[in-house]
């Protein structure tokens, strides 16, 4: 998988986006395999109708499920889950609200990430990622 992975992401950054992440789930007895794609600018159906264009032959040849499956591709939305590292180096510059695991709700903008943690606006000292029970980037409507 770790392969495939690597292709992928190679395919979207020459694509002018970023990989956010790739999800393999089965759902009420479907197996997907989904594409998720952040840009700078936001990604349009354009966009992933022409990563699904390149990367299904790939995985014709190399499928992710030893069974049928559905290819979608998607950007995460305005309003998404931060989960790992990568998803919180891709929203630097959003707004985010965090719950701590000492019930803690800190929100504000999203201004640095290292491999330790991550600095809100507003929040006086770096919040380790080991506090961090639930994150997610949140818009202003």
């Amino acid at each position: 998988m770790t392969h495939l992975y690597d292709t992928i992401e190679k395919i979207v950054t020459q694509a002018g986006l970023s990989l956010y992440d790739i999800e393999l789930q089965t759902h009420g007895g479907r197996n997907i395999f989904r594409i998720i794609l952040k840009g700078k600018d936001g990604v349009s159906l354009d966009h992933c109708e022409e990563i699904a264009r390149i990367v299904s032959p790939i995985l014709d040849t190399n499928p992710p499920f030893s069974t049928a499956y559905s290819l979608e591709v998607s950007s995460p939305g305005i309003e998404r889950p931060l989960k790992t590292e990568r998803h919180y180096q891709l929203s630097v510059g959003e707004l985010v609200k965090v719950t701590t695991k000492d019930g803690q709700k800190i929100q504000g903008k999203l201004l640095d990430v290292d491999s330790e943690g991550i600095v809100v606006e507003g929040h006086d000292a770096k919040i380790p990622f080991a506090m961090i029970s639930k994150a997610r980037t949140y818009f202003e409507w």
